[in-house]
């Protein structure tokens, strides 16, 4: 019987008929110790047992929290003759953790894409309910992979029930129940059943206060004293009467239950290999299970609550603590055990020991348990009296802890290192870290800083690695001195670099030198991969390149999901976001963020978060969404503000505030983000808020600027842009008709419709309305398909002065795949490409069941039944 959990308890059956109904869902149970989660969890093992559920389930060791993988190799042994089924690179991952095949160094984010789609796998035989107790003793690297599947869960038959203590244990977007301690009248009702005299049952009641555990155990110590209270134990209350209880066992028995205790993880054999050689043995655990503080089932010893392992292994002294950990070294079945004991018996520096640690962190890391690996490099760190090993160790826990998505601990690590180093060369490789996290903390300014400090210490090879990172976050934050001084210093040192040559060349607003070099660093990308893609990915966004970042960074988003490279997409989904919104694809941008806000929040980005939602400002200042636009843009977290001026002042613009807009731009043209593309692209909006103010004279000087950028650059949008602004300030047909040719060649649907706009109102205004006509309607339809309703409004407008009938169109029918979620976008993109659902399912980092929901639910959508009409569908981005 449960008392006072009902809450809890309908939230759980609720859960559980979820999954029976063929959905899925999360649920994490949190409280303190004794509060009753591990009685929950059994209650919901009968519940779901009794609606047919399939129980799979994981128990948290706190011997174990440091064995990579330990909690997914107790939950998925039972099935893992399903693994096979698996697509290949996740099948690799799984059978490399579970011990039949080789670590290979996959991205850590696979193993969870693993056990989202085994089990999805398992549940198409019918609906499962994993429980996960302790959770917050669970591995780094099982708690990431139980999480990333659990946070894609949606359509499989699936429930996971997480029970943790209140710290230990993040789950960000996992709904909790949390547990509070039982009110007088639930506590008098639990300890009533446990026969204790009334006569004290007040008085244990109060001093349990409320927690269940204490409520039974403090019942239990005070049975059999009927007249008067008895003092209980303090100290830590039930932690004090568990000792208590310990200490009246034989000798034998209290140190056969420190060597369970320090064991952690229940393994018999090597359980009594240690007693052994300590001279106790498993008779000795007699009387431990006949006071039910453990029980031996088969190989396996499980304490009754985990508190009771910690008072028999609190409760022993010192020497005798590590004398049991050396046993336990010795018994060991793996390495990684026998390590675990080994770092536990060593009280000083011992360079064998720190070497066995670096080799145990070298094998979580192949298994790409990375916050592990950054776990045992910082104990070998302790363990050597070698300062140099000492910093290289921490560097490299720092750089680990960074991968594994923790950026505060790996900027302590590398911090540590530093100062422990012996000279500038010894900590050459520690700034990328530290840079790394200062810029997903949100401050590329230091970043840039902190790297053009350290390379002039550093090997040229490390230096120009450096150099080309610190400009790049420089660029970010408009520091153009550091962009400067990368570039000089790059040449010093004979490592002359395109990307930072250009970049310094932009800031000193010599296009005509810096443009032509940026543009062959991408054309070389283009034959390129990784590192090199990238860098070519992030010039084609400075130079204007649409075409070469769109297929860019589409290639490598591709090439990412193919591998199962899961943390690096948020930053190349948010190259290819910009890229769509420059090419007019805005649903296809929303997913594309969608997307990477999901991924990011599973790395541990969370900085990130923001800045890849302020990537559709500029689709809110399209859409005249002054609301959201706002949101985004104050939201931006780039210290130059570049981005939220480029989207207000298109906003402003499109508002009609043009005052405001020319404002913005003045403001933004003298702050430190004057050179940044997105800033040089706003110059033509400076231009028209200026003409239409009737004060042309105030861009002037913007529009030669932009002129000689797009005449440099060669981009076709750009001269095309760079046209229609000289023919605002003149008045002449000419430069329009030469615009429209260049937007032909070039894909800014939105630029192209403006153009057309404006010379639309030139030709009504010389008196030309019939010839206004086309090029008006041809700008209403691009601005009605984009959701641009103020700029769609004002062609509008404008037709009907030619004396053109307009009705007014209905955006919901404008295009299809507005009628879809963002997921369910990308979903019938790839299923209109060939994709299976298994296909489409590893590609999305969903399970297959969830795409064929994601199908289903678009179907009626688009007016269809089928994949075969789906691929029928013109669903060409708008």
């Amino acid at each position: 019987m449960l008392y006072g959990r009902s809450t809890a308890q309908a939230s759980v059956r609720s859960l559980i008929t979820v999954a029976r109904d063929g959905r899925s869902g999360a649920l994490t149970l949190r409280g303190e110790p004794g509060i009753g989660k591990s009685a929950l969890l059994a209650w919901a093992a009968d519940e779901a047992s009794e609606a047919g559920l399939r129980l799979l389930r994981v128990t948290g060791i706190e011997g174990e929290a440091e064995l990579a993988f330990a909690g997914l190799v107790q939950l998925l042994w039972p099935v893992q003759d399903r693994i096979d089924a698996l697509p290949a690179a996740q099948a690799g991952a799984l059978r490399a953790v579970l011990g039949s095949g080789q670590a290979g160094g996959h991205d850590r984010f696979l193993m969870g894409l693993a056990v989202l789609t085994l089990l999805a796998d398992l549940a198409d035989d019918g609906p499962i309910l994993c429980l996960v107790d302790d959770a917050h003793w669970l591995d780094q690297a099982t708690t990431d992979a139980l999480l990333f599947a659990a946070r894609r869960l949606a359509e499989e038959g699936i429930a996971i029930l997480f029970a943790a203590r209140e710290e230990g244990f993040a789950a960000p977007g996992i709904p909790e129940i949390p547990l509070s301690r039982l009110d007088d009248a639930d506590a008098a009702l639990l300890v009533a059943e446990h026969g204790l005299a009334l006569a004290l049952r007040d008085q244990v009641i109060a001093e349990s206060a409320g927690n269940p555990l204490a409520l039974i155990e403090f019942a239990a110590a005070q049975r059999g004293h009927p007249i008067g209270p008895v003092p209980l134990p303090i100290a830590d209350r039930v932690l004090a009467t568990f000792r208590a209880q310990i200490s009246r066992l034989p000798e034998r028995t209290r140190l056969m239950m420190v060597i369970a205790a320090a064991e952690g993880r229940g393994h018999l054999p090597t359980l009594l290999g240690a007693a052994a050689a300590l001279g106790v043995g498993p008779g000795d655990l007699a009387e431990a299970e006949t006071a039910q503080l453990l029980r031996v089932d088969g190989n396996t010893v499980t304490f009754r609550h985990p508190l009771i392992a910690s008072a028999a292994y609190q409760g022993a002294v010192l020497a005798r603590r590590v004398a049991v950990h050396q046993a336990l070294a010795d018994a060991a079945h793996d390495p990684d055990s026998r390590i675990r004991h080994l770092a536990a018996a060593t009280m000083g520096q011992d360079e064998e020991v720190a070497a066995e640690l670096v080799q145990a962190a070298e094998r979580a890391r192949h298994r790409t348990a990375y916050a592990t690996a950054a776990g045992w490099y910082q104990q070998a760190a302790q363990f050597t009296s070698v300062s140099r090993n000492r910093a290289a160790w921490l560097g490299t826990a720092a750089s680990l802890a960074f991968t594994a998505g923790h950026a505060d601990r790996a900027g302590d690590l590398a911090e540590q290192a530093e100062q422990l180093a012996d000279g500038p060369e010894a900590v050459a490789e520690l700034p990328p870290v530290r840079a790394a996290v200062e810029f997903e903390l949100g401050e590329p300014r230091r970043a840039a800083r902190l790297l053009i400090e350290r390379a002039a210490h550093a090997h040229p090879d490390q230096a120009a690695a450096m150099l080309r990172t610190s400009a790049g976050y420089a660029w970010f934050c408009g520091d153009a001195d550091s962009i400067r001084t990368a570039a000089r210093m790059c040449a010093d040192i004979g490592r002359p670099d395109l990307m930072v040559t250009g970049m310094a060349h932009l800031v000193d607003d010599d296009y005509a030198r810096g443009l032509p070099v940026l543009a062959e660093l991408v054309a070389q990308g283009r034959s390129a991969d990784g590192a090199a893609r990238a860098r070519a990915i992030f010039t084609g966004m400075l130079i204007g390149d649409d075409a070469a970042t769109l297929q860019l960074a589409t290639a490598e988003v591709v090439r990412c999901r193919e591998q199962g490279l899961i943390a690096a997409l948020p930053q190349l989904l948010q190259d290819l976001a910009g890229a769509q919104i420059r090419v007019g694809h805005h649903r296809d941008a929303e997913a594309t963020v969608a997307e990477a806000v999901a991924i990011a929040e599973d790395t541990g980005l969370h900085h990130r978060v923001v800045r890849l939602n302020s990537t559709l400002a500029r689709v809110a200042a399209i859409e005249g969404d002054e609301q959201r636009c706002r949101r985004l843009a104050v939201e931006m977290p780039d210290a130059g503000g570049a981005g939220s001026h480029g989207a207000l002042i298109l906003l402003a613009l499109g508002l009609g505030d043009y005052e405001a807009a020319i404002d913005r731009f003045e403001e933004a043209r003298q702050g430190p983000g004057r050179h940044t593309t997105v800033i040089m692209a706003a110059a033509p909006d400076h231009v028209e808020a200026a003409v239409r103010l009737g004060q042309p004279e105030r861009a002037e000087q913007s529009l030669r600027r932009f002129e000689a950028w797009a005449e440099a650059g060669r981009q076709s949008w750009a001269r095309a842009v760079a046209l229609r602004c000289r023919a605002l300030l003149g008045d002449d047909e000419e430069p329009y008709e030469r615009a429209l040719r260049l937007h032909a060649q070039a894909n800014r649907p939105f630029e192209r419709a403006r153009t057309e706009l404006l010379y639309g109102e030139w030709l009504r205004r010389v008196r030309r309305r019939s010839d206004a006509r086309h090029p008006l309607r041809s700008a209403m339809e691009t601005f009605e398909r984009l959701r641009a309703a103020t700029w769609a409004e004002r062609a509008r407008t404008e037709l009907r002065a030619t004396g053109e009938t307009v009705a007014v169109a209905r955006p919901t029918a404008a295009n299809l795949l507005d009628r879809l979620t963002p997921q369910e976008l990308q979903v019938v993109r790839l299923a209109a490409d060939g994709g299976t659902s298994r296909e489409i399912a590893a590609a999305l980092f969903l399970s297959p069941r969830t795409v064929e929901h994601h199908l289903y639910k678009a179907y009626p959508k688009l007016g269809i039944a089928s994949r075969r009409e789906l691929s029928r569908l013109d669903l060409s981005a708008s």
